[in-house]
């Protein structure tokens, strides 16, 4: 039954951090759709992540550089999805609140799929895999 509630809470937390970016796109003082490129983004983060738990040996080792390479590359990719909406409102492509709108739905976003990944993700009896 935790689990259930655990997968309502994240998608619920997924729609909220949608609903912003598409605020920030749809709008109609905004009605620009570039910041949905971050969508790539959220695609993306969690793939170096998944590639390196299948690649590793012992999953629960404190310090493994294949693991280690993918916090990395997950974070390059966050921080990358942080960035370009400020880019876009630099370059003056979208306004500054439809900026803050992304940022704020990345944050949602972001923190949905860390949620995720420290519910589902662990070796115990309740797994992500069984989903």
């Amino acid at each position: 039954m935790a689990g259930i509630k655990a997968l309502i809470s994240l998608s619920f937390g997924g729609a909220i951090g949608l609903m912003f970016l598409m605020l920030g796109c749809a709008l109609p003082i905004y009605n620009q759709y570039w910041p949905l490129f971050v969508l790539f983004f959220y695609i993306l983060s969690p793939i170096p992540y998944c590639i390196a738990r299948r690649l590793v040996e012992d999953p629960d080792a404190m310090s493994n550089a294949c693991k280690e390479l993918a916090i990395f590359l997950t974070t390059g990719i966050a921080v990358s999805a942080f960035g370009l909406p400020i880019v876009f409102a630099r370059a003056n492509l979208i306004q500054w609140g439809a900026c803050a709108l992304v940022l704020t739905g990345n944050t949602v976003i972001f923190a949905t799929i860390l949620g995720f990944f420290l519910v589902f993700g662990s070796n115990d009896d309740f797994s992500w895999q069984q989903w």
